[in-house]
């Protein structure tokens, strides 16, 4: 998915509770917490979103910042968005029993706004926020431990020509981490690791016991290519469910088909179909 970081930043005051919620042990599906990005369905609002990730199969949601919130609104998902608003997603969401776990991949430039992004976390009871911005891993740590909340670090396609790209290479991402808070860690984009013609199995195995959440797709070639439903491109979707098994992952892993903007309920539902037939 595209980065998108919003310009302005809303106050908002902490809530009462201690720890976000974790993910409900009755949501998992064949072993899996199993859901849907919401840039997958970004040419639809966040309500529309939410029910056509139900429609697939899945039952959790990983919102992105700037979707419009419904149909006819102007107000847009994201931690600068009206508590009322919030509150309206969120009943949204338990209305049509689909349970809100990620929010990203979103920005921060400074302190403030990692504590703005994950206080907007915590009042949405996420599991996890999904992240670029490692230049803020200090300020991000310390809202990990305030909040109980975990940071993923994502990846898009990148390479060793563009130096001032560094967060595609696990390595790095690995070298950022492994010396923080264990709630700091990576979130695995499969397709994206194709994208800069990695192995991502290989790539899962150097973030062992580093990664919070996944990101799946599938790709019909390595570089810049399209998007395919799992076991059609090469990735080998099979393979990398395996290693997460493996590693005892337990976070959440969303589909992100980007392709077929305006029809792709068949294709995210064949992806989580994918998934449930590899059980843990």
């Amino acid at each position: 998915m595209k980065f998108i970081r919003p310009l302005a930043l809303l106050s908002l005051s902490l809530a009462s509770a201690v720890h976000a919620d974790p993910i409900p042990e009755n949501l998992r599906q064949a072993g899996w917490f199993i859901g849907a990005q919401a840039y997958t369905f970004k040419e639809f609002s966040a309500f529309e979103a939410i029910a056509k990730t139900k429609e697939a199969g899945g039952n959790m949601i990983e919102f992105f910042p700037g979707q419009t919130m419904k149909p006819g609104s102007d107000v847009k998902v994201g931690h600068t968005m009206p508590e009322a608003a919030m509150k309206e997603l969120l009943a949204e969401c338990e209305r049509q029993g689909v349970k809100p776990v990620n929010y990203g991949v979103v920005g921060a430039g400074n302190a403030e706004e990692v504590k703005a992004i994950m206080t907007f976390a915590k009042k949405m009871g996420l599991y996890s926020i999904c992240t670029e911005s490692t230049e803020q891993v200090a300020a991000w740590e310390a809202a990990a431990k305030e909040f109980d909340i975990k940071v993923a670090f994502h990846e898009h396609g990148g390479s060793m020509s563009n130096p001032k790209y560094k967060v595609w290479n696990p390595l790095y991402i690995r070298g950022v981490v492994e010396s923080r808070d264990p709630r700091v860690g990576a979130c695995a984009d499969l397709g994206h690791w194709c994208t800069s013609n990695l192995k991502p199995v290989e790539c899962l195995k150097i973030l062992e016991g580093h990664i919070v959440s996944v990101h799946l797709k599938d790709k019909e070639k390595n570089g810049n290519a399209q998007v395919v439903v799992a076991g059609k491109g090469v990735v080998d979707v099979a393979a990398c469910l395996e290693e997460l098994k493996r590693q005892k992952f337990d976070g959440h892993i969303s589909v992100e088909h980007e392709a077929d903007w305006k029809d792709s309920v068949p294709q995210v539902k064949a992806d989580i179909d994918f998934v449930k037939s590899h059980p843990k």
